[in-house]
């Protein structure tokens, strides 16, 4: 078997290797029972009231998985503990917030604009730029991962939480040092809706930094429109002291539950973006490794690429299927084409504007170039990947995407 492994100070070695040891003789360290985690969560909060049940399914399949299929490492059980009791605690706090103000249900959002596309394809770019229109509202880093107390517009640039986020986005720095190559990180950069969705267990972020198959199987097959109004209801508490004039959202993760968002979303703007696939899979099968890596010390390069080349093609399809059967009413998608969008990043978000019939003023502009200017390209180092490190070959992947690539012009690159 193919492995990767990320180069672990020795402390961690060592802190990996005797947590090991303890478990094969029964020690019961950092355990993952659901029970227990409720427990916990409700402890540190004082509150019981954890919203609607549904989450619970997906929750016990992540944890199934995380036991039987993900070879965690010590520190990957840490991480996945402390991430589930985060995000439980999230939920109890946010629920208390909604129950003491039903107020917050009647906030509305209108048109929201979701940029959807592969990874690696210049979403985050093209979101980061959007955020720099004060008329643009996105979810920050901060704000999504300690969603409480609702922020507030007052302190919506000196919250507490912003330096707590970035010395928590250090430690994951120094663990995997490669990682701001591939995706930049920052309290105060726009985050995905995954990180949303997360506080419902329903998100492709778990099979993205474990190996989480069964519970990915059942992610494929559920019906996410319950994942979509609970993803409405975070963002109405998330602007209920903060207002959005317009909210400017961003993950791959859509392509695989287009249907869903468009049914509680359905005067949504669509930016899908388009680029070739193979190139993208190579890179993004280097990008998961690397991430599975901080929580696992056995990475099978090609069966991450095997896995990740199929979920791509599944996603495109289903995204496909879904534009095929839209009803003439739909609100706009804009096809957007990576390579367009490199040559002229500014000019790009100005045709993206236009195609909705949005003003770009000259403020958002200015503010846009800034960010390009102190963000260039390979500005934390250079991201070096081939296809072949994923165990892929070329010809095979073309095929699986040639009828998406025909559809969207979308050209082949070297």
């Amino acid at each position: 078997m193919a492995e990767a492994q990320m180069v672990q100070p020795l402390g961690l070695r060592i802190f990996n290797g005797t947590g090991s040891a303890l478990r094969r003789i029964g020690l019961p360290l950092v355990e993952l029972d659901p029970a227990a985690l409720f427990d916990r969560a409700r402890r540190l909060t004082g509150l019981s009231d954890f919203g609607d049940p549904f989450f619970r399914e997906p929750l016990r399949v992540l944890l199934d998985a995380f036991e039987t299929e993900s070879a965690l490492s010590m520190l990957g059980r840490v991480i996945a503990r402390t991430d589930v009791v985060r995000l439980l605690q999230n939920r109890l706090r946010m629920t208390d917030v909604l129950n003491h103000h039903p107020e917050i249900a009647n906030g509305e959002i209108h048109q929201p604009i979701f940029i959807v596309g592969l990874p690696r394809t210049g979403t985050t770019i093209l979101h980061e730029l959007m955020a720099q229109d004060p008329a643009n509202r996105v979810p920050m880093t901060w704000e999504v991962m300690h969603p409480w107390p609702p922020p507030q517009s007052a302190t919506y640039e000196t919250d507490p939480r912003i330096a707590a986020v970035e010395k928590h986005l250090a430690g994951v720095d120094r663990l995997i040092p490669g990682f701001k190559s591939m995706h930049p990180m920052g309290a105060r950069l726009p985050q995905e809706d995954v990180a949303l969705t997360a506080h419902d267990f329903a998100s492709m972020i778990f099979s993205t930094t474990h190996a989480v198959p069964s519970y990915q199987a059942w992610l494929d097959h559920a019906d996410l429109r319950w994942v979509y109004a609970a993803h409405r209801r975070q963002l109405q508490y998330l602007q209920w002291r903060c207002p959005a004039d317009r909210w400017v959202l961003k993950s791959p993760g859509h392509l695989w539950a287009f249907d869903a968002l468009l049914a509680i979303y359905p005067d949504a703007r669509i930016v899908q973006t388009h680029r070739d696939p193979v190139k993208v899979v190579a890179s993004l099968a280097n990008l998961v490794a690397l991430l599975r890596s901080m929580s696992s010390d056995h990475i099978d390069r090609p069966a991450v690429g095997a896995e990740w080349a199929a979920r791509l093609a599944d996603g495109l399809q289903r995204t496909m299927e879904v534009r095929d059967h839209l009803p003439p009413d739909t609100a706009p998608i804009f096809d957007m084409q990576f390579s367009e969008f490199i040559r002229d990043e500014v000019g790009m978000v100005r045709r993206i504007y236009s195609h909705f019939g949005l003003d770009l003023s000259l403020e958002a502009e200015e503010r846009m170039r800034r960010f390009l200017a102190a963000n260039p390209r390979d500005k934390h180092g250079a991201h070096r990947y081939v296809l072949e490190d994923a165990g892929l070959d070329a010809a095979i992947e073309r095929e699986r995407y040639t009828a998406y690539q025909q559809r969207f012009a979308v050209e082949s690159e070297a």
